[in-house]
């Protein structure tokens, strides 16, 4: 299937194309993705980043201050949030500002502008990562002072599907996987960095669960969701078709860098004792870094994710293999002067 083509269900699911779309975070690496996938397929797009990009239809602006940018949302028709704090060293304060209060200036955005589907990105973070069998939809969401981008994720939900059961707007909620491929900062580009330096480091000798899930096989799965009128309502986990060691994941960033060997392991107490002090130096002395006892939380993940709802309700298929999309992976990394 090719980027100008909507996906069909296998069961002849045929998503509604929209006439237009609205996104936020449009310059991200999923919101550029959704925007020129949409704009292939003749769809009029907007969207809003912290960054204008004109010819693209983007304007600057970020959640919470709506009067940025809420004007250009007016008239379309589906409303797509991407847009997000992403990090997992962030403070309860920013969370509650972007993830609470900024979620909620979306859907007022977007039901004052006339749209008629609210499609929000939430994360599989938003279970935890202590599960110990294949996670669905039915999993609780995490809480607690620990692993707070989770938590900030189920409470970005809650503001969702309230809105979607007061009958505000029609709702639908995107749990992505671990979204991987050309243009990934957080599992390609970061990753290969940390490569680079020594300092990828991995808890429990690398056992947790990685979730990989390539970023067409994503758009696949939100254009489906947001053109279904049987995902009204609904939240659905997309992922890939397999799920893997953390160690077999990342030892690819450790091949690209030049690198013999694993990455290195630490148990995950120590891990999260060692990133616990370094995040809080950094946060003494304002030194923005995603070195966290999170980020050692997400890399010990105890079981994978399930799609089976997405694959029943709206005949979700992924498509690129793991093998594939890593080489389509490294290609892009190569092409542009990441990697030799």
């Amino acid at each position: 299937m090719t980027d100008t083509q909507m996906p069909v269900g296998a069961d002849g699911q045929t998503p509604g194309l929209p006439a237009s779309v609205f996104i936020t975070g449009a310059n991200g690496f999923i919101g550029r993705a959704l925007l020129n996938r949409y704009r292939a397929l003749g769809v009029e797009v907007r969207g809003m980043d912290l960054q204008a990009d004109p010819a693209h239809g983007v304007v600057a602006g970020n959640l919470t201050q709506p009067s940025q940018w809420a004007e250009h949302a007016k008239g379309c028709e589906l409303f797509i949030n991407t847009a997000a704090i992403v990090s997992l060293a962030a403070s309860w304060e920013a969370y509650r500002a972007v993830s609470v209060a900024g979620v909620r200036n979306c859907l007022d955005a977007a039901i004052a502008g006339g749209a008629k589907r609210f499609v929000q990105f939430s994360s599989i973070a938003a279970m935890g990562w202590d599960y110990t069998s294949a996670a669905d939809e039915k999993n609780g969401v995490v809480i607690g002072s620990d692993y707070r981008y989770g938590v900030a994720k189920g409470a970005c939900e809650h503001m969702v599907l309230a809105a979607h059961a007061a009958g505000e707007i029609d709702c639908t909620v995107i749990r992505p996987a671990d979204v991987y491929g050309p243009g990934s900062r957080a599992w390609l580009s970061e990753p290969l960095k940390m490569a680079k330096s020594g300092n990828l480091l991995l808890p429990n000798g690398g056992s947790g669960i990685f979730a990989p899930v390539f970023v067409d096989d994503l758009l696949d799965g939100v254009m489906l969701a947001a053109g279904l009128p049987q995902a009204s309502g609904q939240i659905f986990i997309i992922g890939g078709e397999e799920a893997v060691s953390c160690m077999d994941f990342f030892s690819n960033h450790w091949r690209w860098s030049g690198r013999t060997g694993s990455p290195r392991t630490l148990p995950l107490a120590v891990a999260v004792l060692l990133t616990r002090m370094i995040w809080g130096f950094n946060t003494l002395f304002r030194r923005p870094n995603e070195v966290a006892p999170d980020v050692m939380y997400m890399f010990a993940r105890k079981a994978g994710v399930s799609s089976a709802k997405a694959r029943k309700l709206l005949g979700y298929q992924p498509k690129v293999k793991l093998e594939e999309g890593l080489r389509r992976s490294e290609t892009w990394l190569r092409e542009t002067g990441q990697l030799g």
